[in-house]
């Protein structure tokens, strides 16, 4: 898909150690992470980002919504700020190429401490988490052939991951 190469360029160009376009139906959803997060989780229901807030979307709400987009960008780093910058570049750049509903996803914790359940501090930057969007980042991720583990220790290297959905 030659009009989604560019974001590829894109974020590889900021820094990105891979990326990918994926398809909507490359992304794999389920619910099941929500369990991780109520009963895993000692943040639940402290942060505007968490799914057990009132108002936030629920695991299988968010997948009708997602499953309208075709495709989006799939980005890989080992750096949490860099995985957040590139796509938020993404998505405003394929915002203004025409491109309005664009949309990224990534762990928000902009702040060291969330301001719920006061305003957010930064609304406009501010966006949920895959697993909070219903989306298994472990099955998506090895679909792609990207690495993916679970740390076992500190001085393991992290790989983050962001996707950004547009069109």
């Amino acid at each position: 898909m030659e009009k989604a190469e560019k974001y590829v360029k894109m974020a590889l160009g900021m820094g990105a150690e891979d990326s990918k376009v994926i398809s909507i139906n490359d992304i794999v959803f389920d619910p099941r992470p929500l369990l991780i997060c109520m009963w895993g989780c000692g943040e639940w229901g402290r942060h505007w980002s968490c799914p057990g807030t009132p108002k936030a979307l629920k695991p299988w709400e968010a997948e009708r919504i997602l499953k309208r987009y075709d495709w989006g960008i799939l980005i890989h780093t080992g750096d949490f700020e860099l995985a957040r910058e590139i796509s938020f570049e993404v998505e405003m750049k394929a915002f203004f190429d025409g491109y309005p509903l664009a949309f990224s996803i990534f762990d928000c914790c902009r702040c060291k401490t969330c301001a719920y359940p006061d305003p957010c501090t930064f609304p406009k930057k501010s966006r949920p988490e895959m697993q909070t969007m219903g989306i298994d980042v472990y099955s998506t991720v090895k679909k792609q052939g990207l690495p993916i583990k679970p740390l076992e220790t500190r001085d393991e290297k992290p790989n983050y991951y962001a996707i950004v959905l547009i069109e």
